[in-house]
């Protein structure tokens, strides 16, 4: 208005609107601004009061396009909205799509969403990054609670759990000499594992020992160990308990190979007897059971990180001579560049060999003598001098305190030997009493035993063997799993090695 209170003319009439016909009319090209820098603005299409929408003009192809529900849909109220109530908000629907692929801007988003498919959509494809994380835990070895997308949280929290823990020792290998799989079920993947096996003569007592290394005690009944041993019938008609080898693996990851005895009289008795077909490469009976004892004993040789001799009196000459056959016919199996020096300290750097314990099973008093234990020594040294096994450097009686008047250097050549005494039984008083019914003081003493008891000295053999180094078995770490296959190669490759066939020749 003016200042007379008149309004101008050409200000909101006529005028103005010719000069917007006028400016329609005489748009330039895109992008150019003819009415200065404050009117800097694109156009945009204005919808009609009817619901149609103005038709594209030149300008419409570089605006975002935007995918929503046509204005006839948008205006009706929704079929199954409830009528009483507070009214249901709708979450708006954002969709990003590259240009090319957009439809029409009166597209629905549902037809949008079906012209995708239920594959990955063209924005995964592309290698772009989603607009939201997806975080989904991968559950190996599940199934088909794998794939799934929704993941059962007790799944994720199995993984979580302790180790199932063995009641029994299974087989790993069978009377027939075939290997077992079912071992497989109780082995996990991680490298951290001791494989302790044991070899020795019948009635030696190799499943008691291994029973209490594993997972028994001496107070609990014989009937209730892992590793089954010999029942008093057995003994009598001098049989044998176990038949091939057993396995049975602790929570604490160490694996325990129990074994049938070697050069087992009552094996061969079995064969002889029940007229048993033998291998076509084998003619007598004698030949074949040796032959099992070597490919047992050159399979611990191979697998295992120590290997437990069980002598029940000192010393047998034979043992040690199958022990060094053995060693010569085990397999080669390269070792890790800090693990091929042998006990003589020669750098070997081909052949991986095992820690060797002889274990003296119920040792007598006077075996405990200082004397009598330094000889023994001597002795064991002087058999295995030629050996790669290492069977010194390992284990000591000394460090366990059980001879504390001794000092370390009493022992020169020590080798990893360690005593038991017999099994005492806690039911009944066999302590040797000091004197008769003169001095009642001295009948209540124990008698001289000259070692601690039984349960002192399992748990010391116990503390010494899981101590011992757990050195590479292969030139790469093996996880338990990966160890079950190296062993069962290594076991088919025993039975079928030519070693053994050209030595079985010479026997016959």
């Amino acid at each position: 208005m003016s200042e007379s209170g008149h309004s101008q003319p050409g200000m909101y009439g006529q005028g103005r609107r010719r000069r917007r016909r006028r400016g329609d009319r005489d748009a330039g090209p895109p992008g150019q601004n003819l009415s200065g820098p404050s009117r800097d603005r694109e156009y945009q299409p204005r919808e009609r009061r009817d619901g149609s929408e103005d038709p594209p003009g030149p300008l419409i192809q570089k605006t975002p396009i935007i995918l929503a529900k046509p204005p006839g849909e948008r205006a009706k109220p929704s079929q199954n909205a409830p009528i009483t109530g507070a009214p249901v908000l709708e979450k708006p629907i954002m969709l990003m799509k590259a240009r090319d692929d957009a439809g029409k801007p009166g597209t629905p988003p549902e037809a949008a969403a079906q012209s995708s498919g239920p594959g990955p959509s063209k924005m995964e494809r592309e290698g772009q990054r989603p607009t939201q994380p997806v975080y989904q835990i991968q559950n190996r070895g599940m199934g088909a609670s794998a794939s799934s997308s929704a993941v059962d949280p007790m799944v994720g929290q199995s993984k979580l759990l302790p180790p199932e823990k063995m009641k029994h020792s299974i087989k790993l290998v069978d009377d027939q000499m075939n290997w077992c799989d079912s071992a497989m079920e109780y082995l996990r993947d991680q490298t951290d594992m001791l494989v302790v096996g044991v070899i020795g003569l019948q009635g030696s007592g190799k499943s008691t020992i291994m029973s209490l290394l594993s997972a028994n005690t001496p107070e609990e009944d014989q009937r209730s160990y892992v590793f089954r041993a010999q029942t008093q019938e057995i003994k009598e008609r001098g049989g044998n308990q176990s038949t091939g080898i057993d396995f049975f693996i602790t929570q604490e990851r160490v694996i325990f190979l129990d074994t049938q005895p070697m050069l087992s009289p009552s094996i061969l008795d079995h064969l002889i007897n029940n007229d048993r077909k033998l291998p076509p490469e084998y003619n007598l009976p004698h030949t074949y059971v040796e032959m099992q004892s070597l490919q047992i004993a050159a399979f611990l040789f191979t697998v295992c990180h120590v290997v437990i001799v069980v002598q029940d009196w000192f010393t047998d000459l034979n043992l040690y001579r199958f022990l060094q056959t053995a060693e010569m016919l085990k397999p080669s199996t390269p070792s890790a560049s800090h693990d091929s020096s042998g006990s003589s300290g020669s750098d070997d750097g081909a052949e991986y060999y095992p820690h060797i314990v002889f274990l003296q099973n119920k040792a007598r008093r006077d075996d405990f003598c200082p004397r009598n234990l330094k000889n023994m020594h001597m002795v064991v040294d002087k058999l295995m001098a030629h050996s790669h096994l290492k069977y010194k450097g390992t284990l000591s009686m000394l460090d366990c305190n059980i001879f504390p008047g001794l000092g370390q250097d009493y022992l020169a050549p020590e080798v990893n030997m360690f005593l038991l005494p017999v099994q005492e039984n806690d039911g009944e008083d066999n302590l040797t009493k000091a004197g008769s019914g003169t001095y009642p003081l001295f009948s209540l003493l124990p008698g001289y035993r000259g070692h601690p008891s039984f349960s002192t000295m399992v748990s010391k053999l116990r503390s010494q063997i899981l101590a011992m180094p757990r050195c590479q078995l292969s030139h790469t770490i093996l996880t338990e799993k990966n160890w079950f296959h190296y062993a069962a190669r290594i076991w088919d490759g025993v039975k079928k090695s030519s070693a053994l066939s050209e030595y079985s020749r010479l026997l016959c």
